[in-house]
């Protein structure tokens, strides 16, 4: 083993949305490739497995198939990552105790899909109360608007975090198409959201919480995550 892997041997879930369109519009949409592969790439390469999992199960509709660049290309054009993509398990037949961390890839779909998901608050208080990471990226966040603890509480309250900007959504004139606008709604729940200019990387850290603003984002809450789990693993 060398000094960028880790020895945790608990993978991480990465979960991605069933929702293949943008609300009343029509118009395709589904989990943002580039929110899956960067983060896989960085895990991977320390050594770190990573499984997939979506809510509906099956193969999930894909967006931002934005085959220059590399790391998409990476997967893509591997047909063990393809048959994995085609045959995810349903998100709530997943056991939580088996993971490391839980990570949700953002999509314009997961805004309709994952906050009022059931599997998805169970698994993400499960992995959550059990000490361990929980991660998203962009839209992913959607999937902590609802997330309460044991105690009642919403996981988000009185925590720093990054997601798609209201302004981000206005720029992609979406902010009438979503069913609400992902930065106002985290607030509302008591999280402390930082905006950093449209389209640059963010991400922060808060404890075991790792959130990334948008797809410029991926490879860094891939680092983040990776750092807190060689340090939890040394």
């Amino acid at each position: 083993m060398n000094a960028t892997q880790t020895r945790t041997t608990r993978p991480v879930l990465i979960v991605l949305t069933s929702h293949g369109s943008k609300g009343a519009s029509g118009e395709p949409t589904g989990f943002y490739l580039g929110e899956a592969t960067h983060p896989m790439a960085v895990l991977q390469d320390a050594g770190i497995p990573v499984e997939l999992a979506s809510i509906q199960g099956g193969e999930p509709p894909v967006d931002g198939l934005d085959l220059d660049d590399p790391v998409n290309r990476r997967y893509w054009d591997d047909p063990a990552f393809r048959e994995t993509l085609r045959h995810t398990p349903r998100l709530d037949e997943v056991d939580a105790s088996r993971y490391a961390a839980i990570l949700f890839a953002g999509g314009h779909g997961a805004v309709w899909d994952f906050p009022d998901s059931p599997a998805v608050q169970r698994q993400t208080r499960a992995v959550w109360e059990q000490g361990g990471v929980v991660a998203a990226v962009c839209h992913g966040p959607a999937a902590l608007v609802n997330v309460r603890l044991s105690d009642g509480s919403f996981l988000v309250a009185g925590r720093h975090l990054a997601a798609f900007t209201d302004d981000e959504e206005r720029a992609v004139k979406l902010e009438r198409v979503v069913p609400f606008l992902l930065a106002s709604t985290q607030a509302e729940r008591g999280a402390i959201h930082h905006a950093a200019p449209n389209w640059t990387p963010s991400v922060q850290v808060d404890g075991r919480l790792v959130t990334g603003q948008n797809p410029q984002s991926a490879h860094g809450v891939g680092v983040a995550l990776r750092d807190l789990l060689q340090r939890d693993a040394g």
